[in-house]
This record gives C-alpha cells, structure tokens and sequence, in this order.
C-alpha cells in the first residue's frame, strides 16, 4: 500500500502554489495543449492527451480561445515543432527523489537551470533510469462529501487500485486510461471533486521532518518556477507542518 497522507500532503502543497502562479501555469498548459495536439491531432475525442490537458486548462478557467489558439498552433506544425519533451531525474535534501517532466526549445539552458536548481538546493541531477524506477504513472482524484464505501460503490467496476480517506478527504487511484471514466462518473455524484490529475507516484515515501520539508519544498517551487519545466515529482512525503 502506497503512503496515504504523503499523497494528499503533496498535492495540497502543490494546489496553493498553483493557485499563486495562475499566469506560470497557464503558459504551461498552453504547452502541453499545442504539443498534445500537434503529437495526436487537434480532436480531443481522438486523442485521450489532449482530452487530459483540455480538461486541466477548463479546470482552471482558462479561457476557451487561449485553449483553442494553442490546439490550432499544434495542429498548425508551426513552432510546436521545435519544443521536445525530456525528462530529468535527480536527488533532492535527504536523498529524496526528483523526477521532472520538462518541454523545451533548448535542452542546454533547460539541463544548466535544472542543474543549477538541485546545485543550489545541496542535492544533484541524476542519470537517465537513476529514479524513475521508483515512480509509477496514477490517476488519483481527490474527493469530499461522499463516504469512502459509498465512493467504491460507484467506481468498483472501473478496475480502480486503491481508496483511502483521509481528514474527509477520499483519495481514488486509477490507472491512466480510466481516469477520464472514473472522473466523470464522480463528478455526477453527490461528491465534490477536490482536485483531479494524473500524476506519477512513488512506490516507496521519504518522511521527511519540518526543516528538510522546507528544503525540498524551496527546490520544487525552484523547479516548478522554471519556464521549460512542466511538472516536479518527489517520493518526500513532507511534514504536515511545512505544507499547511
């Protein structure tokens, strides 16, 4: 069984930074909308990628012709061609494992900023394979208002992999390619959805105390700040303190 509260902990972490950044990460969704769309065409229903990000940006009321402007752009082979994607392993305060999900037009400033950001947090860039082992792609969805025997009612047939609750909050956790299902099937529930994504989880938790919490903290919202980065993944499961 994966580590309960680590899950929401870093979520919860991550939803009021996200919150701070609205312009930062509307730039990031306009990415992974137009590369969605140029690797799997501009219809959503076609491309379960781009049905995910769309979802993402409608989430965060993004408006919808900054939505369809990035699709047309992918669709269009006109500078999306240049962006690739990588990612990059590495260690952050405490041994804690990094995975980051990068897009990039320069892979030698994004590798020099992700490096200087680990240098700069007493951690190190990894090798390719050094982390991502220990990481696996979920869906999770985290809900409120509905009870967990009534939230596995509804979803049971829909091969979910675990549930869990936690201070009223229930956590499912899906495969990828059943998120969209499950999703929709919660959001025609009595239940609120309190975030929503998929997201890659790790196999084993680092608990971490109050002071190392704030280091690997201070290194994702270092990551996270960085244009060519997309996503920050950590196996730290922070203290409750540093995240509240």
């Amino acid at each position: 069984k994966m580590a309960g509260h680590s899950k929401w902990a870093n979520i919860k972490h991550r939803k009021g930074r996200q919150d701070e950044k609205k312009q930062k990460i509307f730039s990031k969704f306009i990415r992974e909308l137009t590369v969605a769309s140029r690797l799997g065409g501009p219809i959503a229903a076609d491309n379960p990628r781009l049905r995910l990000a769309l979802d993402k940006a409608l989430g965060a009321n993004m408006p919808k012709d900054t939505i369809d402007r990035a699709i047309a752009r992918g669709a269009g082979n006109s500078e999306a061609d240049n962006l690739e994607e990588i990612k990059y392993e590495g260690y952050g305060p405490n041994g804690v494992a990094i995975l980051i999900d990068a897009m990039t037009d320069n892979r030698n400033r994004t590798v020099a900023e992700v490096r200087h950001a680990f240098t700069k947090a007493g951690g190190s860039l990894g090798t390719d394979g050094s982390v991502a082992y220990q990481f696996e792609s979920k869906g999770i969805i985290s809900i409120s208002g509905l009870a967990e025997d009534d939230t596995l009612e509804l979803v049971i047939d829909y091969d979910i992999e675990e549930i869990e609750s936690q201070d009223e909050i229930v956590n499912v956790i899906c495969k990828p390619d059943n998120f969209l299902n499950i999703k929709e099937i919660l959001e025609q529930s009595d239940a609120d959805i309190v975030n929503a994504e998929i997201t890659m989880l790790p196999s084993n938790s680092v608990k971490l105390g109050d002071e190392d919490s704030e280091k690997v903290i201070r290194l994702i919202d270092t990551l996270e700040d960085l244009d060519d980065v997309q996503n920050v993944y950590t196996n730290a499961e922070l203290s409750e303190a540093s995240v509240i």
